[in-house]
């Protein structure tokens, strides 16, 4: 991924990223307020040994003290030194308890021993550690003393330790802030993750990661858009009318010069707008005054009578079995050159009508007669309808719900198409987000009712008649 997914992945999951922060600051907040308060004391201690007076005898003193440092600080977790200070201080507790809360280190290129001790209880913080330099003394004077013989190496207490007045632990601050840290890389590391197993379209980046066909056009999220499916007539000055009049334009643009201009909009499952997609296309093309016909060919659920608010009892399949007429069959919509062609009576064999040679006679005519023809067909999906319309017809379009349609699933949809060769046009994007990293459109750039006024003079009768033809 560039840079700029990892962006947009932080654009999308910032919600998760802040709430897992503020998990993260809760977590160490509550930790440092139950954790009991730690106190630290340190002593030090001088060690020495008896040389003579030349160079070399005060080298080889030197170079015997810093060997000797290291294990003098060995010894002060040992029973030997801790268990005289458990009795001096009478504590109740083992040697090797008091070891746990010990501590000894030697710097380097040093012959200082600093010996610290940690407690609950301040005071005994500091009466440990004295304690156990006491009796570090003690016991090296007695190891290293032999027989008549005095010891030829001294310790000397030269810090004594003091009463600690602030606790060292917990840390309020380094907590918080560790707590914090510790939740954004949880955070990001959720978002990130999400996003990698999100296996559905957001974006035209999705799409195009796809199939190499241009984005015609993106539609917004509408809650009511199943009250006013026809959004390019009902509110034309919305910015949802005005994407589709975009995705007419590009439409324009990407059949530009090549014949005949009739297109299947179909979809790679169910419920992805592709009723609506096609019915607001055909008004959007008709408010530029080109002779529109739009055919709902989804022989098994037909929905473009109902939003068009037409009969639909005789239609494409009482032609396409010979019973009826063109003339009767199709409905003109409006005062424009808008017309509709309903499904009619639902088949048993679907599939077997829009592949005849009745469907294929039907198409070269409608071609003939109407300067656009738009077939609003069953999902690639489910059923083979859609692919075998659109070998006949001259294309597909491909609606994609945002958000709904999984990515394996628009493949093989695009790999449907592309095993009966049939021309993709391109795709067009709904129930996009109308905010956020994934919005669409122009309205994403601040453009709004002033540009949404090219076809509001040609439609001014917002509500038109609607009347059978013929």
């Amino acid at each position: 991924m560039e840079l700029r997914d990892y962006i947009r992945i932080l654009r999308t999951g910032w919600v998760l990223v802040v709430v897992m922060a503020l998990i993260g600051v809760a977590a160490a907040s509550v930790f440092s307020i139950l954790s009991k308060p730690q106190f630290k004391a340190s002593a030090q201690v001088f060690v020495s040994t008896q040389s003579g007076g030349t160079v070399q005898d005060l080298v080889q003193g030197s170079t015997f003290t810093q060997q000797r440092v290291k294990t003098y600080a060995g010894l002060v977790t040992t029973p030997i030194v801790l268990l005289p200070v458990i009795s001096n201080l009478h504590l109740s507790m083992t040697a090797d308890d008091l070891a746990k809360s010990v501590t000894a280190t030697a710097p380097l290129n040093t012959t200082l021993i600093e010996i610290s001790a940690t407690s609950t209880d301040p005071v005994q913080a500091a009466n440990v550690a004295n304690g156990i330099s006491e009796s570090l003394t003690n016991v090296v004077q007695n190891i290293e003393s032999t027989g008549t013989q005095s010891a030829q190496v001294k310790l000397t207490r030269v810090q004594e330790a003091e009463v600690p007045s602030a606790p060292v632990t917990p840390n309020v601050p380094i907590n918080v802030a560790l707590g914090l840290f510790v939740g954004l890389a949880l955070g990001i590391g959720a978002a990130v993750l999400r996003h990698v197993l999100d296996n559905r379209i957001r974006s035209d980046s999705d799409v195009q990661a796809i199939s190499p066909a241009p984005i015609l056009g993106g539609i917004t999220y509408d809650a009511k858009a199943s009250k006013r499916p026809l959004i390019v007539q009902d509110d034309p000055r919305s910015p949802r009318a005005e994407a589709f009049r975009t995705l007419r334009t590009n439409l324009q643009f990407v059949d530009a010069g090549e014949g005949a201009r009739s297109f299947v909009v179909t979809s790679a499952i169910e419920s992805e707008g592709k009723s609506s997609t096609a019915s607001n296309l055909a008004i959007a093309l008709d408010n530029l005054g080109h002779k529109v016909i739009v055919v709902d060919a989804d022989l098994r659920r037909p929905k473009i009578a109902t939003y068009m608010g037409l009969e639909g009892a005789v239609g494409l399949t009482d032609l396409l079995i010979g019973r009826a007429d063109m003339e009767d069959a199709i409905q003109q919509w409006g005062r424009g050159n808008l017309h509709v062609l309903p499904a009619g009576s639902v088949p048993p064999n679907p599939s077997e009508l829009l592949g005849s040679a009745a469907m294929h006679s039907l198409v070269a005519r409608l071609e003939n007669e109407f300067d656009y023809v738009l077939f609003d067909a069953p999902p690639l999906l489910p059923v083979t309808d859609a692919a075998v319309l659109s070998k006949t017809a001259g294309g597909a379009i491909v609606v994609v719900a945002a958000g709904r349609t999984h990515r394996s699933q628009l493949s093989a949809a695009v790999t449907t198409l592309e095993n009966v060769g049939v021309r993709l046009f391109g795709f067009v994007l709904t129930m996009l987000p109308a905010q956020g990293p994934h919005a669409y459109g122009y309205q994403t750039y601040g453009y709004g009712p002033v540009y949404a006024q090219d076809d509001v003079t040609v439609g001014k009768d917002s509500r038109r008649m609607m009347h059978r033809r013929g």
